[in-house]
């Protein structure tokens, strides 16, 4: 198995270098590939706010990569969750935060309006909220 950075799958999903895509298609579809999640999170990053993908474009793509044949992806599970609450309105790396940290009772947090009022909202587990002093 062999796994990819992230300059990888971005050549291959918004094929902005004709030579590195074709053989970044290739590496993926010869199948037994390994990609971490810290990968998928700077995915995420990249399409977003580098190549200025649109959010549901972004959340297509990735869940296109974990649906491709032959890509084993670390903790599935927590990324297939954190997709789910991206399509609620949570932003990625937060969702991720949140699906990485089911075991726990709630997640801390300062952002009161972008993340903890939206997840009360969704009745998202496990809860999340602001700390108080």
């Amino acid at each position: 198995m062999r796994a990819v950075d992230t300059n990888v799958l971005a050549r291959y999903y918004l094929r902005d270098d004709a030579t590195q895509g074709r053989v970044a298609a290739s590496v993926l579809l010869a199948g037994d590939v390994f990609v971490p999640k810290t990968v998928i999170l700077e995915l995420e990053w990249v399409l977003r706010y580098v190549a200025d993908q649109a959010e549901d474009k972004v959340i297509e793509c990735l869940a296109h990569l974990i649906a491709l044949p032959g890509i084993t992806v670390e903790d599935r599970e927590e990324i297939e969750a954190a997709l789910g609450h991206c399509r609620n309105g949570i932003d990625f790396a937060d969702a991720l935060h949140l699906a990485a940290s089911k075991a726990c009772s709630e997640l801390l947090t300062f952002d009161d309006r972008g993340y903890a009022r939206r997840a009360k909202k969704l009745r998202l587990k496990p809860s999340v909220r602001v700390p108080n002093g």
